[in-house]
């Protein structure tokens, strides 16, 4: 989502009781909460999956040019399972989870580590914590933007995502006009896959009510909302304040 969104995202998640490290491999570039510095570790698991990925991408390479789901092996790696299967429920290519998908992996091999974990890559971000968290809003020019805070509750011990897509802020393409189209969802690979869907769906204020309706419906998402310049739209169970 580009830096100066991941800058926004790194000041405005509240992660008191743990500390932060930042662990970058080429593209990826995460910053990360958990119990203690887990630097080595962290970058041992995105080397991995990074790894199988690109790996996987030599021996069928229209899985990262899809813009449709696509099916994999069973035997396929976790990273690019994962991948597969929360585009597939959101009816979008692979690649649309892919930064979404880095952090849960991420999350889940650090689990072990850390009784809470919050990886951030790119304003995608997975969350696994015992207590209430907060995240920022941050929605380019309009006036909403870091006037608004989601109140993330203690998690299940998968975690759970919150993503965001945009077609104001950042390089990623999106065909709508949202200056914020974010998801939660029960992964943030799933969460990341619909932020773009509901990014797409959203060209115009007049869509936002329709954008946010269907990707409230994917099972799996818990609560999207949609910020475009004055228009706000919002489903689902999602915990908003002021800041």
């Amino acid at each position: 989502m580009g830096e100066y969104l991941r800058r926004f995202y790194r000041e405005h998640v509240q992660a008191a009781g743990l500390v932060s490290f930042n662990v970058v491999l080429e593209e990826s570039d995460l910053f990360i909460f958990a119990v203690r510095d887990l630097s080595a570790a962290a970058r041992s698991s995105l080397a991995r999956h990074r790894g199988d990925l690109e790996e996987f991408i030599s021996r069928q390479p229209r899985f990262g040019t899809s813009f449709v789901p696509y099916t994999v092996p069973e035997a396929s790696p976790p990273l690019v399972t994962l991948m597969a299967e929360a585009s597939a429920r959101v009816g979008v290519g692979p690649m649309a989870a892919v930064a979404g998908a880095i952090a849960d992996m991420v999350g889940e091999d650090l689990a072990s580590l850390s009784t809470e974990v919050i990886v951030e890559n790119g304003g995608d971000i997975h969350i696994r914590s015992g207590r209430e968290r907060r995240v920022g809003v941050f929605a380019g020019g309009s006036p909403f933007s870091g006037r608004l805070a989601l109140r993330i509750p203690p998690t299940s011990a998968q975690g759970l995502g919150v993503c965001t897509s945009s077609a104001t802020v950042g390089p990623s393409y999106s065909a709508g006009g949202a200056d914020s189209a974010l998801v939660v969802a029960e992964s943030a690979a799933l969460a990341d896959a619909a932020a773009s869907a509901l990014g797409n769906r959203a060209k115009t204020p007049g869509y936002i009510e329709e954008a946010v309706n269907g990707v409230a419906a994917i099972e799996g998402v818990i609560g999207c909302l949609v910020v475009m310049g004055e228009d706000l739209g919002v489903r689902g169970d999602l915990q908003l304040e002021g800041v």
